[in-house]
């Protein structure tokens, strides 16, 4: 199904279950109208008879007030004191023949009559049964119809619901798909750049640097598998030292940032006797990480700084800040940077932000901010 076919449906449901709710009242409100008119018509008709001094004129009014009490459309069965109908009028066959008082039909319609309502008694002339006018058999389709509607509804609102969450779930699993590929692909690259330098014949320093920095690569592809073991388990609470986190990303976004043509420099600033924090450390640098990725890829192709920053913070609390001296984000986008999806890159899919977002707020209770800036981006996670 097309992406907007079901809100389309419920609309389209919608708009039929409200024109058809105001085409009815409108239409009752007619009929009730009619049907006060007619009422009118019949009251003067009676005076009109009683104050008539011709001879006959009120057995007259009598039989024109019986035939317009007729015309209102409701079903009437009028029996003799034995049960024998002596006048009908409004039965559901009337309309298609003439039927006479004798006809099975009449007799049978009686008991249908008395299940409606019980009949008006007269000792003198015998019982009447009466049934429903036509607006009011209306009346108790409507609801019923207007209740089916309300739960094809209902039954379309969950389907959007479930629709749009399994979307939301494919999108968040291509998501981490691509994010565990964004994750690994630094490390690995930079393993290969060492193996090429290696098989060219370095010399034994740079041989040295080399294994260095291969076993820093190789520590980082094993806190990042660590990282994606931690998602839909609880965090692993123990006491944090920021300054260290802070160092050692710092460290090894400096050996891997361009360093010649568009030069990015990578910074830290680390406040003394910073105090601890508790949480989950490998969550909390992933967090740090994604913050400091963004801020070295919106340098790309332009050069420029980033910092990373661990100082304190109003009321004992620590403040991580990452910030760039890059583009920055549009106004009109602040706003939307951390829902999941939302990407300004044309190859992103929107999951870092709204990753660290999670786990700085979810996983350890703090908060974390785009800071409003002239120049560039800073983000802040502040922790208590």
């Amino acid at each position: 199904m097309r992406r907007g076919t079901p809100e389309a449906v419920v609309a389209t449901l919608i708009l039929l279950l409200l024109g058809t709710y105001v085409w009815y009242t409108q239409s009752v409100v007619v009929q009730l109208r009619a049907s006060a008119r007619h009422s009118t018509e019949m009251y003067a008709r009676v005076f009109h008879g009683l104050g008539d001094p011709t001879p006959g004129s009120e057995t007259q009014s009598l039989i024109d007030l019986s035939k317009s009490i007729t015309e209102q459309g409701v079903p009437l069965i009028a029996t003799d004191l034995r049960g024998k109908p002596s006048a009908h009028a409004n039965l559901p066959f009337d309309k298609k023949d003439t039927v006479s008082n004798d006809d099975p039909r009449v007799s049978a319609y009686v008991g249908v009559l008395a299940a409606q309502h019980p009949p008006i008694v007269d000792s003198a002339s015998g019982r009447v049964y009466y049934g429903d006018p036509p607006v009011v058999q209306g009346l108790r389709i409507i609801p019923v119809l207007q209740a089916l509607t309300a739960a094809i509804l209902l039954l379309a609102g969950l389907y959007i619901i479930r629709t749009r969450g399994d979307a939301a779930r494919e999108r968040l699993w291509a998501g981490m798909a691509r994010e565990s590929a964004h994750q690994l692909g630094t490390p690995l690259s930079s393993l290969g750049g060492w193996i090429e330098l290696l098989e060219d014949g370095a010399s034994p320093d740079v041989s040295q640097a080399a294994v260095v920095h291969m076993r820093g690569d190789l520590e980082r592809l094993d806190r990042v598998a660590h990282r994606f073991e931690r998602i839909g388990r609880e965090p692993k609470y123990e006491e944090i030292d920021p300054a260290a986190i802070v160092g050692r990303i710092t460290r090894y976004f400096q050996a891997r940032v361009p360093t010649l043509a568009n030069t990015i420099a990578v910074t830290s600033v680390i406040a003394p006797d910073l105090p601890v924090v508790r949480g989950d450390a490998v969550l909390l640098e992933w967090a740090i990480e994604v913050l400091t990725k963004n801020a070295i890829d919106a340098l790309a192709g332009r050069g420029g700084r980033v910092e990373v920053a661990a100082v304190h913070g109003p009321n004992d609390a620590v403040v991580l800040r990452v910030a760039d001296d890059g583009p920055g984000v549009p106004r009109e986008l602040r706003a939307k940077i951390f829902d999941p999806g939302f990407s300004t890159k044309k190859s992103g899919w929107g999951i870092g932000l709204s990753l660290a977002k999670r786990i700085v707020e979810e996983n350890h209770g703090g908060r974390l901010v785009l800071v409003p800036t002239e120049r560039g981006a800073t983000f802040e996670i502040i922790l208590q």
